[in-house]
């Protein structure tokens, strides 16, 4: 991987586990950094020339908590926010989560939602009873 920007630890804070926002181009299918969930200011970046590869390798982790999309074609984006498996999906929306939305994530990223309807959903036990009165 080539560090385009970035990938150094931050001079405001020389005594904290922080760094510069990082940006990796030239990366091989296989770089750990696309399979894994770093909470961290890092940005992969990979070139890909059909839509289907984007989503498939999108999709290629155990991880799936958000996905940001940037694009002015309406097919791009309803492709990729039926096909990407993230419970959060921002389109040209780099802070698609606000405390009307439910935010989680899907496969390993958390089971159920928080905030919004969702999140009190979770904390509920539906039951459904249907009584049929004779006579």
């Amino acid at each position: 991987a080539e560090i385009l920007t970035g990938g150094k630890r931050s001079d405001k804070f020389p005594r904290g586990y922080f760094f510069e926002p990082t940006v990796l181009t030239h990366l091989s299918p296989d770089s750990r950094i696309l399979s894994e969930e770093p909470f961290a200011p890092v940005m992969p970046i990979l070139d890909f020339s059909k839509l289907d590869e984007v989503i498939a390798a999108a999709n290629n982790t155990r991880y799936g908590l958000a996905a940001y999309v940037f694009t002015n074609d309406l097919t791009v984006m309803w492709r990729m926010a039926e096909g990407l498996e993230a419970g959060i999906i921002g389109i040209n929306d780099p802070v698609p989560a606000t405390p009307q939305c439910p935010f989680g994530g899907m496969k390993e990223s958390g089971l159920g939602r928080e905030l919004a309807h969702e999140g009190l959903e979770a904390y509920l036990e539906t039951k459904y009873v249907s009584l049929a009165l004779r006579g």
